[in-house]
């Protein structure tokens, strides 16, 4: 037999299309040519699949060998490769048998001895060979990785003999067990760490509760980072689902690596880029498209502190994934979609000095300085954002006031959260936030009063109709965690004095 076809899967984005690997062998002067759009890496890879073949002590041919990897128009990049064509050679040449090769997808990058190393993107190969009902070999080194999701059929292997003697059936391996904990994490940071602030405290249980964005406002040192990095403790744990869409974006990215992922298991996502991020590193993006912060803080949180800080071009990036839940990147010859359902958590200085609006402290800026400074955020990202609340500066006592044992704890206020969203999960299947304005006149009805109450609030605060969809989305969270089943008008009340900056809100002196 001179031709053999072997199973495998390239990475584009989240996907895993199928590869085919096929080689033939034929006479003539010895030559390896790889074909159907290999990337340097994958070019590369005759050298490694040769000495690999003769360090396992097999024969490599030594006529004319040629490998497609089909379809050719797919762009292949990596090692990935490197197991499925040295198998191929073998297959081919009759050095090993090909009656299990149609029912198993191999992976894998060769050491120049035959070893096999780990490769990226193993969790999304295995997600779509399990739907594919097909088993997958990969390096030990993957093994974690791929057995995140337990119904994926897992032959772990360490160099290219071993694999051989599985094929030749002279070595029985069995199927690789996930090691994972199912348990849940918490952060470790709580909400009974922090003195006063009682009403930016609401604002973040509203919103971990109904999944809402949120901008946090005033003077520096008043605690709005230390309350942003405490929305992860409060916020439910991750679905198994979930957790396996989050590890599918890491494994995509080189900010951790792949014996690491135990670790992450289940973790919310925190991500905090500085304020000198380019618009790239926030989105995504590259010759070969990696996901950005916004899919790295997919089910989880990305946290802009000094947001006017940001270069405007950069944050106003964000507006179609807020409203999309998704980021699509196009380049020459990829077409990439990352997931981005990301919980946007911001925080600002009323101006460039930060004391605008105290009573404490005097602002040494100009108001031309002030509307500058103001006007880097633009009304179209602020109207996107559905909370934005004051903080302000606690006075001396407060602050050195020793911490109260009957303080809210974030384990607390987490009941409070599941439960609403347990809530909200019963009645629509989704959080209150990914309601759309179709589904919001279903789930918050509002008696006549209510209406009256939030028709006269639009027109004399001039809101948009997404700033009228986002508060009712915000009121019906509210109504959530009183267990209420209609929406009244305190709720909207509630609810309204979190839209102040969209409107051109200006603090009052104190």
């Amino acid at each position: 037999m001179s031709f053999a076809t072997i199973f495998t899967r390239a990475g584009v984005g989240l996907s895993a299309p199928e590869v085919c690997i096929e080689t033939h062998l034929s006479s003539g002067l010895p030559n390896l040519s790889i074909v159907g759009l290999p990337e340097a890496a994958v070019r590369e890879s005759k050298d490694r699949v040769r000495s690999a073949i003769l360090q396992s002590g097999y024969h490599f041919p030594s006529g004319r060998i040629t490998i497609n990897l089909a379809p050719a128009d797919l762009p292949k990049e990596g090692g990935r490769f490197d197991l499925a064509i040295a198998l191929g050679i073998l297959a081919a040449s009759n050095q090993i048998p090909t009656t299990a090769l149609h029912d198993i997808e191999f992976y894998g990058e060769l050491a120049l001895s035959g070893h096999l190393r780990p490769v990226r993107g193993m969790l999304t190969a295995a997600l779509a060979a399990t739907k594919a009902d097909k088993i997958i070999l990969l390096p030990e080194g993957n093994v974690m990785e791929a057995t995140l999701n337990t119904q994926t059929k897992v032959i772990p292997c360490d160099h290219l003999l071993t694999v051989c003697a599985y094929l030749n059936q002279s070595r029985s391996i069995p199927f690789a067990i996930s090691s994972i904990s199912p348990e849940p994490w918490y952060s470790p940071l709580d909400m009974a760490d922090i003195n006063g602030q009682e009403q930016a405290k609401r604002a973040l249980e509203i919103a971990a509760a109904g999944g809402h964005s949120l901008l946090f406002y005033g003077p520096p040192g008043t605690g709005k980072t230390m309350l942003a990095s405490r929305l992860p403790g409060i916020l439910p744990p991750l679905t198994q689902q979930e957790a396996i869409e989050v590890l599918s974006v890491y494994t995509l990215s080189k900010t951790i690596a792949t014996d690491h992922l135990k670790n992450v298991w289940q973790v919310r996502p925190f991500r905090a880029p500085h304020h000198t991020a380019s618009a790239p590193a926030l989105i995504g993006g590259g010759s070969s498209p990696q996901p950005g912060e916004v899919s790295l803080a997919h089910h989880g949180v990305l946290f802009l502190d000094e947001l006017p800080e940001f270069e405007r071009k950069t944050i106003e990036v964000l507006r179609e994934p807020l409203e999309s839940g998704s980021v699509t990147i196009s380049r020459a010859r990829n077409h990439v979609q990352f997931p981005a359902r990301f919980q946007l958590v911001s925080a600002m200085n009323p101006c460039p000095c930060g004391y605008f609006g105290t009573k404490e402290l005097t602002c040494s800026c100009s108001a031309e300085q002030i509307q500058r400074y103001r006007q880097k955020i633009s009304g179209p990202l602020l109207d996107r954002i559905d909370m934005h609340v004051e903080v302000r500066l606690l006075k001396r006592e407060q602050l050195l006031a020793p911490q109260s044992h009957h303080a809210e704890t974030s384990a607390m206020i987490r009941q409070r959260v599941e439960k609403a969203r347990q809530v909200q999960l019963h009645r629509s299947e989704k959080a209150n936030f990914l309601l759309t304005p179709k589904e919001l006149e279903q789930v918050c009805p509002l008696d006549a009063p209510t209406r009256a109450f939030l028709e006269k609030a639009m027109e004399k605060l001039n809101l948009s109709a997404r700033a009228y969809h986002r508060i009712l989305r915000v009121s019906r969270t509210i109504a959530d965690l009183e267990n209420a089943t209609q929406i009244a008008a305190h709720h909207c009340a509630e609810a309204l004095q979190y839209r102040t900056l969209d409107r051109g809100y200006t603090p009052k002196v104190k």
